[in-house]
């Protein structure tokens, strides 16, 4: 079997039994045994249980009952539920925690007939940009081990791109499967808030999370969606309108510009960001500068938002009923106290005191309730600007993949990584990150965003850039 394979690859040789799933899995078992002790891209396998998943794969192909997934072995990002098996979002606070259930979205590609390898690295509670703080050290980029995958999913990442897994799930809070994408030079996809059910992802910010996918290409992160997708009655945010992943919408689109997001770019990453226009101009599609007038203020808000959830939902583990006891305490608060203080991580701490402060007496109006309020007019933003066009085209991340260590220091110069992916998720709208070049020999990534249910537009561009260019073919020299 070759090195890189996608899903489709994959589901061909099954087909034409030149590999079982038995086989496949086995084989990308010995690949994560062998490569993962550079990368630490996986926290846990479930070898016993995918091989018995691959083993009933081939029974259900041999007797005709195939499905999409039939025998696609796939890791889990470590905020899924998967049943029987360990869920800790790489903290300490839930580090003995096995799931009594699976979450929707794992239970949709196990009926689907997908394998389980086991569990992604990831910032601990998805909280991050680098995959520095998880409680199982950081994991690393396939393509320059001194450099981070990317964040919140980072492990999914590295191990797509290092050919370990042919596809992984991810969350995106403000950019955790789009930034880890860019960097690892995979393609990060998460579709519109509401249409993948968020029931079994531990959350961390409710109104801002999306589970997704990462895949080696378009075309694989629209099988595993169709897969996924679906309202769910277990999620009260589930979306009842339906999705679509037809990738023969217009092949000429009009697409959106920002020119103010690539004025302080490095060179090197705006001139593969505008090859990347060229070719989809020279397809036919028609490209207009827009605004984005609200965009700067994106970042501030986000982080109000965001770290106000988090308190809020990060509050049940308190030693008592949820989460990591500390063996110190002898009153309920100093149990609390202890256990908290144990359990979280300095990251997590800080955003749980962030959100404390802007939802306390005094500072709700000065900050939650403005940060809402700019919220409503990026989303606006938006609205407008597909009124004209299909489609808008941005950078994924500001930078290439950084060192090690290089910004865990500074915490508001790692959020600014997320400053072309916040804004998307908090109005809501799909979005997708392709690989388009290299800049000093790393990944760089260009973003597509669609309007809300807008799925089906950006598989179809996708692939006609994919279809033009083999940037997501391309292997990081871990593998030789």
């Amino acid at each position: 079997m070759d090195t890189i394979q996608s899903i489709k690859q994959l589901c061909d040789l099954m087909d034409t039994r030149q590999a079982s799933s038995y086989e496949i899995t086995s084989e990308y078992l010995a690949r994560i045994r062998r490569i993962d002790k550079q990368l630490n891209s996986f926290v846990s396998l479930h070898e016993e249980a995918a091989l018995r998943a691959a083993r009933l794969a081939d029974k259900n192909r041999a007797c005709g009952r195939i499905k999409p997934l039939t025998g696609i072995p796939i890791g889990h990002k470590d905020v899924f539920c998967v049943k029987g098996e360990r869920t800790s979002c790489c903290s300490r606070m839930l580090e003995s925690f096995v799931a009594p259930y699976s979450a929707t979205i794992v239970q949709n590609l196990e009926d689907a007939g997908a394998v389980s390898l086991g569990k992604t690295n990831m910032d601990e509670f998805a909280m991050g940009s680098s995959n520095e703080t998880s409680i199982f050290g950081p994991a690393r980029n396939p393509w320059n081990l001194d450099r981070v995958p990317g964040g919140s999913s980072g492990g999914s990442a590295a191990a797509v791109a290092a050919c370990i897994a042919p596809a992984c799930t991810g969350s995106d809070t403000g950019g955790s499967i789009r930034q880890p994408a860019s960097f690892c030079g995979v393609t990060g996809f998460k579709p519109t808030y509401g249409v993948n059910s968020r029931f079994g992802m531990v959350a961390f910010a409710s109104s801002l999370d999306h589970p997704g996918t990462l895949t080696r290409s378009v075309e694989d992160a629209r099988i595993m969606f169709d897969a996924m997708s679906g309202q769910d009655l277990l999620d009260s945010t589930s979306s009842r309108a339906p999705a679509s992943s037809n990738t023969s919408a217009a092949t000429r689109m009009t697409l959106g510009y920002p020119t103010s997001l690539f004025s302080d770019l490095p060179f090197s990453i705006t001139n593969a960001l505008e090859e990347a226009r060229k070719i989809l101009e020279g397809q036919g599609n028609t490209i207009i500068e827009i605004d984005l007038p609200h965009f700067d203020n994106a970042v501030a808000a986000y982080y109000v938002i965001s770290c106000a959830e988090a308190s809020a939902n990060l509050a049940r583990y308190d030693g008592i009923r949820y989460g990591h006891r500390s063996m110190h305490g002898s009153t309920f608060d100093s149990l609390c106290e202890h256990s908290r203080s144990e359990g979280f991580g300095q990251e997590v701490k800080r955003r749980i005191l962030t959100g404390t402060f802007v939802l306390s007496v005094g500072h709700y109006d000065a900050y939650y309730v403005k940060a809402q309020k700019v919220r409503r007019l990026i989303r606006d933003d938006y609205l407008r600007a597909f009124e004209k066009v299909d489609l808008i085209l941005s950078p994924a991340s500001p930078t290439t993949a950084f060192r090690l260590h290089a910004l865990d220091r500074e915490p508001t110069e790692m959020y600014k990584q997320d400053q072309f992916t916040v804004p998307v998720n908090m109005a809501g709208l799909p979005a997708m990150s392709i690989p388009c070049g290299f800049a000093e020999e790393l990944p760089v990534g260009f973003q597509m965003i669609g309007p809300h249910f807008g799925e089906s537009r950006l598989f179809s561009l996708g692939v006609q850039f994919q279809t033009l260019t083999d940037w997501h073919l391309k292997a990081p020299n871990v593998l030789a």
